[in-house]
């Protein structure tokens, strides 16, 4: 019966191309599934091979040390399932294999591929056909892979084909509250079709992808009797039910955890980050910190004569609360010298936007040049409202190699800075910094209200154009100005080419610039 086998979920921080590292892996919680007492061990989606590997499908090499490195696997006294992609008769499947006694006794090939938000699975897979069914210490147990799971289909053939226990790898990405809406879908599955599901989620950071883990099985009464906590990678065996996070903790690991997969695997030593002593730098360098350490991370503020006193001493209270080094590299005589440089081109012309732009852009050449001589990665501080609207300097803030808030709005950015210090029971971020008028101070009492609609307004604007594609008429419609709408949707219209040219960064939401959106730069639709 279902409630007698003993079931362990892999849940495993796998890394893209790192073939023969993740069947180390693979080999090491098996054995590890084996002393707990399990008799079926489940592991993520694509786990030789981690996910999403994208166009290094289509490199034949990178296929054949896949399926080697499935055949070399010594995993004994435990009966395996393992996610990776099978080239067979020209076609590549995403497929999961059985393993027992140390040998492949079946394979499933994904059925349902998804083809819409991050997911692009088509361009390299072959749909399989289901359901497969293997037999495992006596009970009926039925293999399906992520997609498979979330369509009532798969599971209730399985159901119907004979299965007590459907185990399903996944490779789920992460966006705020995906968790629970996932579990609920799990709980559905396993009361509709009368079976237990053991659902398997990887873990950890991938370019702008986090998997946030959250495995669990759940029985044919609706119970859940596993869950695997979030992003951190552990062996999840029944009894072991981890708490879900509240929203802000589950925001800032998933923030955390881009961060500290993206720097480690792509193996830098250190991150730099200008540090103004506003909202957005503190809280980069908040989850800078928590994600490396204080020795790996290093700020840099450069004032000009437009910094305020409150804003150096805030960036310098900030690194000394993190006890982060801390340079610091004023850029007025740069700044004066590109203008003696410019005179003469812009003689008869007003200062205006140009010359806010080439402090941002100093700024820039000075983090780039740490980051060239050291070896530092730069992570960015601008956030998803700014980015939306343009709000930023191309080849300025904007230059870097991650962009930790990318996907954050601004009334985001305050709520983490509020939780993080309550977390901490102290002022990590002092009270003046969140208690300020937001500005970029390029230029005399400069503030974001005197070129953007309040970020209340904006971002519940951003909210519904971006990420729920509702058009202006829509927006209007929910209570939102008329006018503030007509000209953000046209700013954030105007501004693609821009995010086109934007570092990466962490995805936390529904639907994030980049992978999930993708708008022509020409362009003459005006919603």
């Amino acid at each position: 019966m279902a409630d007698q086998l003993s079931i362990a979920l892999a849940q495993m921080n796998a890394v893209v191309g790192d073939i023969d590292g993740n069947a180390r892996r693979v080999e090491e919680l098996a054995a590890e599934a084996r002393g707990a007492g399990a008799e079926l061990v489940v592991f993520p989606e694509l786990t030789l091979t981690g996910y999403p590997p994208e166009d290094l499908l289509l490199k034949r090499g990178f296929l054949r040390r896949a399926q080697e490195a499935l055949e070399g696997l010594a995993i004994d006294g435990i009966t395996a399932v393992v996610g990776w992609p099978e080239a067979a008769g020209g076609q590549v499947y995403n497929s999961a294999a059985v393993i027992a006694g140390g040998d492949v006794v079946a394979v499933h090939r994904k059925v349902l591929l998804p083809n819409y938000g991050v997911f692009d699975e088509r361009r390299w897979f072959v749909s399989g056909e289901g359901p497969t069914l293997v037999e495992v210490g006596g009970t009926p147990v039925a293999v399906t892979v992520c997609e498979d799971l979330w369509e009532p289909g798969p599971t209730a053939e399985a159901a119907a084909a004979g299965a007590k226990v459907v185990v399903n790898l996944s490779a789920s990405p992460y966006h705020r509250g995906k968790g629970r809406e996932r579990e609920r879908m799990v709980v559905d599955r396993a009361r509709a079709s009368g079976v237990t599901m053991a659902f398997c989620n990887l873990v950890g950071g991938q370019d702008e992808l986090v998997f946030d883990g959250h495995s669990l099985i759940a029985t044919p009464a609706g119970d859940v009797t596993a869950r695997g906590p979030q992003f951190e990678e552990a062996l999840v065996v029944p009894g072991q039910v981890a708490e879900p996070l509240g929203d802000e903790d589950e925001v800032y690991r998933a923030l955390v955890t881009g961060v500290r997969d993206y720097v480690d695997k792509n193996g830098f030593e250190r991150v730099v980050i200008a540090s103004s002593g506003g909202i957005d730098s503190a809280l980069t360098v908040l989850v800078a910190a928590d994600a490396l350490g204080a020795e790996r991370v290093i700020t840099v503020t450069m004032p000009s004569r437009y910094s305020s006193e409150g804003t150096r001493s805030d960036a310098r209270r900030i690194s000394e609360n993190l006890g982060l080094r801390l340079y610091e590299l004023p850029i007025e005589g740069a700044v004066a010298a590109y203008g003696e440089l410019l005179a003469e081109s812009f003689e008869g012309r007003q200062p205006d936007l140009t010359e806010e732009n080439l402090q941002a852009r100093v700024r820039g050449n000075i983090v780039m040049a740490l980051s060239n001589k050291f070896g530092w990665l730069v992570l960015t501080t601008g956030n998803k409202s700014e980015m939306s609207v343009g709000y930023a300097t191309l080849y300025g803030d904007m230059a870097g190699g991650f962009a930790v808030l990318k996907d954050v709005f601004k009334q985001w950015v305050y709520r983490l800075v509020r939780w993080r210090n309550q977390q901490a029971g102290s002022e990590l971020v002092p009270a003046s910094v969140l208690e300020r008028p937001p500005s970029a101070e390029l230029r005399a009492e400069q503030r974001d209200d005197q070129s953007l609609p309040p970020y209340e307004v904006l971002d519940a604007i951003l909210e519904g154009y971006v990420e729920g594609d509702l058009d202006a008429a829509e927006l209007v419609q929910q209570g939102l100005p008329e006018a503030d709408v007509r000209r953000v949707i046209r700013m954030v219209d105007l501004a693609e080419y821009k995010r086109r040219q934007a570092p990466p960064g962490v995805k936390i939401s529904p639907k994030a610039f980049g992978r999930d959106r993708r708008l022509p730069i020409t362009n003459r639709f005006r919603g």
